[in-house]
């Protein structure tokens, strides 16, 4: 089943999906979370200034079955030996370098590769500190008092293709997105909702997914505690499942 298609499917299905984020410039960190590389989802590979995406997918084939999924931070992180790539547009940007210039100089060898290629709009929200994304980017983020901008241009992005929306609170965020954006987000769209940035713990994913998300994402915080994902992915299902 292609990936889109089994979001999808979980979405109509009111089942909640998570995913582990792993940052391919941090492979040592993988022998640690190895025994439960089986437990996500999904596993999205990337990060602002990653660079070595085919190397750490390369391994990760060796560890898990599970889908693998780009999402790149920059052009450089590309592999064709991963499942999708998130094929994303920095939505509060008004840089055409993020718009649209990494889009077109990555366009054929993607297409050439035969990889599955997965619209998505990226938000990115204030999280209490300034993220690796909006240094590496040059991105100002939303605040999260300002809901009507990031309904607007969640519902933009939707009317302009994207078959995913992600509001992310950016690395190592002081807070999450809060319930009451991923509320109003929700309200109007369509297409799955994905989240991400200062989830620690059980609570705050579940708080995001009954706000709404249909995908919680978390990296970081699995850097330094790689045992609480079982802990994660066993409430989730007890939930949802």
């Amino acid at each position: 089943m292609a990936i889109k298609d089994y979001i999808l499917q979980a979405k109509d299905q009111a089942r909640k999906l998570f995913v582990l984020l792993i940052d391919p410039d941090k492979v040592f960190s993988l022998e640690a979370l190895r025994p439960y590389l089986s437990l996500p989802d999904l596993i999205f590979v990337g990060g602002s200034t990653a660079s070595q995406c085919d190397t750490c997918v390369a391994l990760l084939r060796q560890y898990t079955t599970r889908p693998i999924v780009l999402f790149p931070g920059s052009i450089t992180q590309f592999t064709p030996k991963a499942d999708a790539l998130l094929f994303l547009s920095v939505l509060t940007s008004r840089l055409p370098q993020l718009l649209i210039e990494p889009h077109i100089q990555m366009a054929t060898s993607i297409l050439q590769s035969g990889i599955e290629s997965i619209p998505m709009g990226y938000i990115l929200i204030d999280g209490g500190r300034k993220s690796s994304v909006e240094i590496a980017t040059n991105t100002q983020s939303v605040p999260q008092t300002d809901i009507p901008t990031i309904v607007q241009t969640a519902v933009a992005g939707q009317l302009l293709g994207k078959q995913l929306i992600y509001l992310e609170a950016g690395s190592g965020a002081k807070m999450p997105v809060s319930a009451e954006v991923i509320r109003a987000v929700r309200a109007k769209l369509q297409i799955p909702l994905i989240v991400g940035g200062g989830i620690t713990s059980p609570e705050t994913m579940i708080r995001a997914f009954e706000a709404g998300a249909d995908i919680v994402v978390i990296g970081n915080h699995f850097e330094q505690y790689p045992d609480e994902i079982a802990d994660f992915v066993r409430i989730k299902q007890e939930k949802y499942e």
